[in-house]
This record gives C-alpha cells, structure tokens and sequence, in this order.
C-alpha cells in the first residue's frame, strides 16, 4: 500500500521563549517492511542549524537547534511510503524459537530490549506465558487480550504509564498498551520495543493521530509488529517512524525551552490518505 502522511505539531507558549535543540524522528523508516518514496521536514521558526544522522536507537533523527526568543513553534513533516508486508507471519524460526524458553543467540545486543519492568505483572491474565508453550500462540494471546480487557482513550500529552498503573486503571492510550505488551513480552522472556508510526485505521477518516505499537525479535523473523489498540498483528498498513527499547528514545519530538514561568500548550494533527500505486511521489524539500 501507498500513503501521503502530512503531520503537523504545534508548540505554542505562554511567553517567549528560547527553544533547546529539539530532536524529531518523523522520517518513515526504509526496511523489509516498507520504503520511504519522498520526505520533507518544515520547521518554523527556521532553525539555525539542522542535522540528520541515525541514533543510538538506529533511528533517522533530525536535530534542530535555534536562537532568539518565540512564542511558538511549529514542525511539519510530509512523507509519502509504501508498505510491503502483506503477511506479518512470512517466516521461518529458527534456534527452536517456536516455543518458549528459548535463548536467544545474540542475547547481549538485545539485552535492553529483554530488560523486565520491576512491576511483577504474574499472575495475571496478561502474563499467559506457560513454559513450553508456543511463542506465537502467546503473543496473539496476549495481544487480544490487551485488546479485549482494556478501554482504549485518547491522550494526546504525557508520559506513557507504567504497566502496573495501566493494569490498574482499566484503560490507556495506544502507548500505555503498548508499553503494557512489552513488559509482559519481556517477563516471558521475548525481546521487545516500543514503536511509534501511524495506522490506517477508518479509510473514510482522514484526519488520524500519532500512533505506538510493539515489536518483537523472533529468529528468523526479525523485529515483527504486534499492536494491542487493534489486537491485530502489525503488517501493511501500519507506518512506521522509529523504535527503541524504551519510549522517550523513539518520541516523534523531544526538546525543552528556557524561560521561568513560562508554559507549553502542544496540539497534534495528522492527515493521512492512501494513494494510487502509480501515483508519482511529490519529493522532498
């Protein structure tokens, strides 16, 4: 599938301010999964200075940096992607990974990723995992269980809640449950992370939001998407921006201002539409 993504966040403050460098991953991600067909990044008011590099997360990253004072900021990003993966199951295992309690063979670079939240989540309904049992079998489980057990509700600021707290409250938004998916991933001994991107949802709809799911590393799979908002495995209509162990690393914005007293309203909106597979991309800028 071919999408155009026009993704506009506001900052607007109380008083001028001086804006830090701020970093912005909301450049689409080329992989097996997908491809980036045109990209364009505004920013005002216009940075000084503009890098791009990859992070510590292997994320595209943009890092902006200012100077003077401004009441209000303002980043828009427009994309145009093709989604690739029409089945989110097209592998095969490997080092007996179909079951539970495997090991993985590079346990030391996806140690981060296999790092348990301290909140003892067993038992519950949301552990499932049983030794022996089938590695997919628990991940679906688990994922429309997420689905089926908690209310999902919009929240567009804030932190993700820890696990426990999402458990607690019966609800969260597309991040808490996210978050929720990774840590009882990782207590069963799966290495996860949280992932941000968008969804493409009602196809009568528009306008979308900022969207977070999970992946997790299955050998001979790679990095596969489960998304517990939908109880659905990721696949091609999901779009991914970045991801990483933790969720502040993989944020589509992240940045501070200097000014005592002064305080920061942010307002979202995503415009997202699928195009004709023959449709040319419209470029960067």
């Amino acid at each position: 599938m071919r999408f155009r993504v026009v993704h506009t966040t506001t900052y607007s403050y109380s008083d001028a301010v001086f804006l830090e460098p701020h970093a912005i991953r909301l450049r689409p991600r080329s992989d097996p999964a997908q491809r980036e067909l045109a990209y364009c990044l505004e920013i005002e008011p216009a940075p000084v200075g503009l890098s791009h590099a990859l992070d510590s997360e292997g994320n595209s990253a943009a890092c902006a940096w200012f100077e003077g004072l401004t009441e209000r900021l303002e980043i828009v990003s427009r994309l145009e992607v093709e989604t690739l993966r029409r089945n989110p199951f097209d592998f095969l295992w490997t080092d007996g990974a179909r079951r539970l309690g495997f090991r993985y063979s590079a346990a030391d670079a996806l140690a981060r990723f296999l790092r348990a939240d301290k909140t003892r989540l067993e038992p519950t309904a949301w552990a499932l995992a049983r030794s022996g049992g089938d590695t997919l079998s628990f991940l679906m489980r688990l994922n429309e269980c997420i689905y089926e057990s908690l209310k999902v509700v919009v929240r567009e600021e804030g932190e993700p809640y820890r696990p426990a707290e999402t458990l607690q409250r019966g609800e969260g938004a597309c991040r808490d449950l996210a978050v929720l998916f990774c840590a009882c991933c990782r207590q069963a001994g799966l290495a996860a992370r949280f992932v941000s991107g968008y969804h493409a949802g009602d196809a009568g709809k528009q306008e979308r939001r900022l969207h977070a799911w999970a992946e997790v590393y299955l050998p001979g799979g790679g990095w596969r998407g489960f998304d517990p908002t939908e109880g659905l495995a990721a696949a091609d209509r999901h779009i991914a921006l970045a991801a990483a162990a933790q969720p502040a690393d993989a944020a589509a914005v992240s940045g501070s201002f200097r000014k005592t007293g002064a305080t920061c309203k942010m307002s979202s909106r995503v415009k997202l539409e699928r195009t004709e597979a023959g449709a040319a991309a419209s470029g960067a800028c």
